[in-house]
């Protein structure tokens, strides 16, 4: 029977190709997506990656093979496929490997609307069903059409903002060869922008460096860029281009929390008393931002499937995860980093100032970054920190274990993938948070 437990994961589909991922395995998930996803028609989407043209086109025969039309997009990132999924409601399939290198390819899954297809709502079932080879013949196979949403999608991010009340700024786009390529001058054209890019040219072998802006190394090439064309800011963009990061006018990168708090604070001047969620492991400037705006904030676990279900259920605006994924009710409560990027730039916009001065009144606590530790056993490690700091500050257990002290917090959480522990620490001055994270990582070590 084929083994898929090695590439479908908690939230989507990933794997090197094509030891792991080829078109046979492609066209198997076409057949059972076909049959969980419930839909007449499915739309199908494909970033840059070279592999993405036989996959995406076995998923689809695997599709239409069980009665069930395929609506091709074509190149996309992936908020593309998602608006793609709710404007027509369908579900809706991409087929990228994000940030991952160039070896990888993977499949994003959301039903109609936009919903996220995760490992216990429905990406479990279609992997057994995969698996087993399980599919009910069909009367007759399905149909085959293709779509063009890119400009649109594009006029659907520029109705975010009030373009003509925003100031002209200069901006470099790292692209990483990646989906921010395609989709950046379409959104970018007619709004009061000079538009500097960045490995604009879509290649998924990432010739210039990884398409993963999470990693400090990667922004080096947009932070001299800034500096030496003088811009206004930096964005950065992952692979699939669904995670945007910044940097300000010195090249200097912007924590995504701070970029958080600034949209929050925007969408609250429209939308005063509005809900907005936050994961539990972004700055406390995100509450405190929501809070004094007038917003009521809701703490959340980290992951998008746990996020948008929690959007749907409360009517949440916005919501922010200090990854750099960034939520929009009136999105289909799908992430998107353009319509991040454009909300920023019209708050710059707004801003008396340059960047870094806009940023600078959010930037009050000092924060670890992620660090990840391989351990043994991910739960003993984390019942021994959590022993070691009871009574020494609030704990739950929401994702993860978090503890809230005097001045500072910590979370340290599992890999849904890897035997790492995921340690954030945050504190209100350098000292403290060096001393807790220090802590954290001896105890984990022990």
């Amino acid at each position: 029977m084929l083994d898929l437990g090695g590439i479908v994961r908690a939230y989507d589909v990933r794997g090197l190709v094509p030891d792991q991922l080829d078109n046979e395995v492609a066209y198997v998930l076409g057949r059972a997506a076909a049959v969980e996803l419930h839909s007449t028609a499915i739309v199908v989407a494909r970033d840059m990656r070279a592999s993405g043209v036989s996959l995406a086109e076995a998923f689809m025969a695997g599709v239409r093979e069980q009665g069930v039309e395929t609506v091709d997009l074509g190149l996309a990132s992936a908020d593309l496929l998602y608006y793609a999924s709710g404007r027509l409601d369908l579900p809706g399939a991409m087929w990228t490997a994000s940030h991952n290198p160039a070896g990888y390819n993977g499949l994003k899954l959301c039903r109609a609307g936009a919903e996220p297809v995760a490992i216990d709502t429905g990406l479990a079932a279609l992997r057994d069903r995969a698996q087993a080879r399980d599919f009910p013949p069909a009367k007759a196979p399905g149909g085959r059409r293709t779509a063009d949403l890119l400009e649109e999608y594009a006029e659907h991010v520029r109705g975010f903002v009030d373009i003509g009340a925003m100031r002209r700024t200069r901006v470099v786009v790292d692209a990483a060869n990646g989906m921010a390529g395609y989709v950046v001058p379409p959104v970018f054209a007619g709004m009061p922008i000079d538009l500097v890019p960045l490995y604009f040219e879509l290649d998924g072998s990432f010739p210039n460096h990884p398409a993963n802006p999470i990693e400090p190394e990667n922004l080096e090439d947009l932070r001299k860029a800034v500096v030496n064309e003088g811009a206004d800011l930096g964005l950065a963009f992952d692979g699939d281009a669904d995670r945007m990061f910044c940097v300000d006018e010195h090249g200097r990168p912007v924590s995504p929390s701070l970029v958080a708090a600034v949209i929050a604070r925007t969408l609250l001047e429209r939308n005063p008393g509005a809900s907005i969620l936050y994961n539990l492991i972004c700055s406390r400037v995100v509450p405190e931002t929501i809070a004094a705006s007038g917003g009521h904030a809701i703490r959340t676990r980290v992951g998008h499937s746990f996020i948008k279900a929690l959007m749907r259920d409360t009517g949440a605006l916005f919501a922010a995860e200090h990854s750099g994924h960034y939520y929009f009710r009136d999105n289909f409560r799908a992430d998107s980093g353009l319509i991040a990027a454009v909300l920023l730039l019209e708050a710059l916009g707004d801003h008396d100032g340059p960047m870094s001065s806009m940023v600078a009144p959010f930037d009050r606590y000092v924060a670890s970054g992620e660090l990840n530790t391989a351990v043994a056993d991910q739960t003993e490690a984390t019942d021994r920190v959590a022993k070691a700091f009871a009574g020494q500050g609030e704990s739950d257990r929401a994702d993860g274990l978090t503890v809230s002290g005097n001045g500072w917090w910590f979370n340290l959480r599992p890999s849904n993938t890897e035997p790492l522990l995921r340690l954030n620490v945050e504190a209100d001055d350098e000292h403290t948070m060096a001393s807790i994270r220090d802590r954290v990582r001896q105890l984990i070590a022990t």
